[in-house]
């Protein structure tokens, strides 16, 4: 893990950047309708606290099963909103279950019969997001989306689980290929949760946008944003993934 360290002009730039990416969320009219969710990926839990006490994070999405791990201990959960955002397998969801308070991943029924096993274990119903692959893509997780309706569908009759609303990533592309694709995602999300993103004052999750994106996905409807590099700036990883 490529660890940033907290210097006096780290936290300068960090500042900076978190203002930016709120007066994006202002200019766009739906700042109280959408949630920052900070992608801490090769963060120390130095940074994240930092971030969490100074610039008013609330929320955080860990990629890995073994860093959130490692640096669970020492995050200010008690400032602290944890969800996981990455490709999960079954053999580790016994080692999250009652350490994130939401799954956005969850992209199989194998997987999410294991989260619901874990969950009655801890005598927890665990919150989730079904991760939808909107662009067809075999290097992604997510079901296809012509099977979105039917995979929550049988989502929802699992007792330990409850499901929130959608995840997706897109392909990258350029402003009309995420707006195509993030406008396509919002369609399905108000069909399969019409009932409850109508009637339930909270709303519904609806799980897109990343750095490279998150002005068009929340101009597409997105309630919850995923950044990284925005707000903390590049970074170097240890392997690739596809969750930022």
């Amino acid at each position: 893990m490529s660890e940033k360290l907290l210097t006096d002009g780290y936290k300068i730039q960090i500042g900076e950047s978190f203002d930016k990416v709120r007066e994006a969320l202002k200019n766009s009219g739906r700042e109280e309708k959408v949630t920052l969710l900070a992608a801490t990926k090769t963060l120390s839990a130095e940074v994240i606290n930092y971030a969490a006490e100074n610039l008013g994070l609330c929320y955080i999405g860990e990629n890995r099963v073994q860093e959130l791990l490692s640096k669970y201990d020492a995050l200010r959960r008690d400032l602290l909103h944890i969800h996981f955002i990455g490709r999960l397998q079954r053999n580790k969801v016994k080692y999250i279950i009652d350490k994130v308070e939401m799954i956005e991943s969850v992209d199989s029924m194998p997987l999410a019969l294991e989260i619901d096993r874990q969950a009655a274990k801890c005598g927890r119903v665990m919150n989730i997001l079904a991760e939808i692959n909107i662009g067809a893509e075999e290097s992604k997780g997510g079901v296809p989306k012509e099977k979105a309706r039917e995979f929550v569908s049988s989502l929802e009759e699992l007792k330990n689980i409850n499901v929130c609303g959608l995840m997706v990533i897109p392909p990258v592309g350029n402003s009309e290929e995420y707006i195509k694709y993030f406008t396509e995602t919002y369609n399905i999300f108000v069909d399969i949760f019409e009932k409850k993103v109508h009637n339930n004052k909270d709303g519904c999750v609806l799980s897109m946008g990343m750095s490279d994106s998150y002005i068009e996905a929340i101009s597409c409807g997105s309630t919850l944003i995923r950044l990284g590099s925005a707000l903390f700036g590049k970074r170097d990883y240890a392997y690739p993934d596809n969750s930022q």
